[in-house]
């Protein structure tokens, strides 16, 4: 069992990876600064979180892995992950993360190679490889524009009903017409709203694990040695 002792920051990076929910347990942890492991972990049962998913967290963070969130109106419309893998791709195992990454995401997607630097892009998702000063660095991101546009074309929908609403009120429009295309812009508004709200975390926990779950395969395969 390691004997390093992390900050209260890097205690809360390890517990927001872990359970995936930004600044968890923040608060106690702030008169708590310098634990192991293994006393993280002890909180972390406490908790209810898995030994195992503490461990895992800090060894993310340790290797100099990061994950976040780009947040609107506090729903997750974009995540990201950022690797620092220790050392320099072959091009099989760039070639085989092409192949995994068209697995995991269900897209061919587009390659592109320009010198040391390499890509793989589908629309907003993005799987950047760079060098670094110890190796690579995998950078992967994406955004969901549509869910993203749904909840603000929903949110302007709603508030031109509201404006027609409160000006028919003020001018005592009574014109049935026109209160029928005021319910009818409100409903439009609730549902779009309602749809991007409601679907924007799921999608948000699905590309995080399946980030996590890519730069895991990466970290955990040994280097080739070349022949």
């Amino acid at each position: 069992m390691s004997d390093r002792r992390y900050t209260e920051d890097e205690m809360a990076a390890i517990f927001a990876e872990a359970t995936k929910v930004e600044d968890v347990v923040r608060q106690p942890l702030a008169r708590r600064e310098g634990l192991t492991l293994e006393q993280l972990q002890a909180i972390g049962t406490e908790a209810g979180i898995p030994a195992v998913h503490i461990a895992e967290a800090a060894r993310a963070l340790d290797r100099g892995e990061h994950a976040f969130v780009r947040r609107m109106l506090g729903l997750p419309v974009g995540v990201g992950r950022t690797v620092e893998l220790g050392r320099t791709l072959t091009d099989a195992e760039w070639d085989r993360l092409v192949v995994g990454l068209r697995e995991t995401f269900d897209a061919r997607g587009t390659v592109r190679v320009d010198g040391s630097l390499r890509q793989w892009t589908n629309g907003n998702l993005q799987i950047l490889l760079e060098p670094s000063g110890t190796g690579d660095r995998l950078r992967m991101r994406t955004m969901n524009a549509n869910l993203r546009s749904a909840v603000i074309t929903g949110l302007a929908t709603l508030a031109a009903g509201g404006t027609l609403m409160a000006l028919g009120f003020a001018r005592s429009l009574l014109d049935p017409g026109a209160w029928s295309a005021i319910g009818f812009l409100a409903a439009v508004g609730a549902g779009l709203t309602t749809w991007g709200a409601l679907r924007l975390p799921g999608w948000a926990r699905t590309r995080e694990r399946q980030m996590a779950e890519l730069a895991h395969r990466l970290l955990s395969t040994a280097p080739e040695t070349p022949r």
